[in-house]
């Protein structure tokens, strides 16, 4: 090899061997790009594209294929797995929801003061054990409702001004009672209570109270209540409370329902428990027909079985009762305004059958819990006129109130009352029969 070297030497140095190999390059350069242009000219999309086209487009069919079997799998999955997540969600959120409902509820509840209602809703939230034997009790007093502004704004700012303590005193009354009115009222005054509200019927007693410095408030216009108001007998007008009070229950108020034939000789909300949805005074003359007793019935023909049983109690008196803010209450409103819609009936007859019928085939009693105020605190006439003032011990008690709904001659009897009780005229009832005339 070394000896060709030497033979290829001379020559190659004598032809200038750096400038022959730029000349081939060129050359080659030269060729390479005509090959390429008549090549760009003749195949412009490329000489080999119709099969890598068509490679490329198996390759990827196969592989959409793989992808949608694939993902046909993961789809199903993903949907069963996002199923049993969204079914975990909602069972959470509504125990949430549950949880945020009662939390209010007992907020609400908590701000409303030392009522027991309180006691009885946190109680019932939770199950608890029965304690030991004589312990146990049970609370009657339901939970109020929300008040609703938008039943009647316009009595809810009255009300806002009037009541104490989202209680107050109301009364109805129509131009035929004016005078009975004004010894309500003034009474009502002289004992110092500051929350009751006058619910005029007609404009002559909306004048008569602005001209006395006396809270009224009138409904706004309604025939069918109108009539009554304006010309009802008292009967016909003491139905109308069951209508008109709803809308002082749905505001949230507790109300003291009081008829105008009543005197007032101490502020009747000191002598309260309010631990019942109605609290009434009673028609009752003694303790056994006020608060109710064992009437033991004789049938003779019955042989052995000859005696029966029964309980017997005299009724609420609707014309003097208090009643709590609660749905029991409301719809024991609904029951009877309903039914003295239909019924020629007494309010007085309705409103204790409402209260005291128990469930039977057929009927679905009120569940409204309930309590009989003191007959000697909240006195009736026949109390009074038959028994209190004729025994030395009983005529020395100063009732809360004294309702005169057992004798016609109501007026007279309510200015003997404030003379015997208030001026101290120890002779004032001595005039009056026990009954009426």
């Amino acid at each position: 090899m070394i000896g060709r070297r030497d033979r290829e030497g001379p020559l190659m140095r004598n032809n200038n061997p750096n400038s022959l190999r730029k000349s081939r390059v060129l050359t080659a350069v030269a060729i390479g790009f005509l090959i390429g242009c008549v090549f760009a000219f003749l195949y412009p999309n490329g000489f080999f594209v119709s099969d890598s086209v068509a490679a490329n487009r198996r390759l990827s069919h196969a592989g959409s294929i793989t992808q949608e079997n694939s993902a046909g799998c993961e789809s199903s999955d993903r949907v069963n797995l996002l199923k049993s997540e969204y079914v975990a969600v909602s069972e959470k959120n509504a125990e949430l929801k549950k949880q945020v409902r009662e939390l209010t509820e007992r907020l609400r509840l908590a701000e409303q003061g030392k009522d027991q209602a309180q006691k009885q809703f946190l109680t019932l939230g939770k199950q608890v054990k029965a304690g030991p034997f004589g312990t146990v009790k049970g609370l009657r007093t339901n939970p109020t409702v929300v008040p609703d502004e938008s039943v009647n704004s316009r009595l809810g700012k009255i009300l806002e001004k009037v009541a104490v303590n989202r209680e107050l005193i109301v009364g109805l009354a129509n131009a035929n009672v004016k005078e009975m009115l004004e010894v309500w009222f003034t009474n009502i005054k002289r004992v110092g209570i500051t929350n009751y509200l006058v619910v005029a019927l007609d404009d002559e007693i909306v004048k008569f109270c602005e001209s006395n410095q006396v809270p009224v408030y009138k409904r706004d216009p309604e025939d069918s209540v109108d009539a009554i108001g304006r010309i009802g007998s008292n009967h016909a007008v003491s139905g109308l409370k069951f209508r008109i009070l709803r809308e002082f229950l749905q505001l949230g108020y507790s109300v003291l329902l009081s008829d105008v034939d009543i005197v007032y000789l101490q502020n009747p909300f000191d002598h309260l428990y309010r631990d019942s949805d109605v609290e009434s005074m009673s028609d009752g003359h003694n303790n056994m027909t006020a608060y109710g007793y064992n009437d033991v019935f004789d049938e003779p023909a019955m042989g052995w079985a000859r005696f029966a049983h029964t309980m017997r109690i005299w009724v609420y008196n609707s014309g003097f009762f208090y009643i709590r803010p609660t749905i029991p209450s409301i719809e024991l409103l609904d029951r009877v305004a309903t039914r003295l819609s239909k019924e020629k009936a007494w309010d007085q007859a309705v409103f204790n059958e409402e209260l005291f019928y128990p469930s039977h085939p057929g009927y679905d009693g009120l569940h409204a819990s309930r309590r009989t105020m003191d007959m000697y605190l909240f006195m009736n006439s026949k109390v009074l006129f038959k028994t209190v003032r004729n025994d030395a011990n009983l005529s020395k008690l100063k009732p809360v109130i004294i309702h005169v709904n057992y004798h016609p001659d109501k007026l007279p009897r309510m200015k003997a009352i404030v003379q015997y009780y208030v001026d101290g005229k120890q002779d004032a009832l001595k005039p009056f029969p026990d009954g009426s005339n």
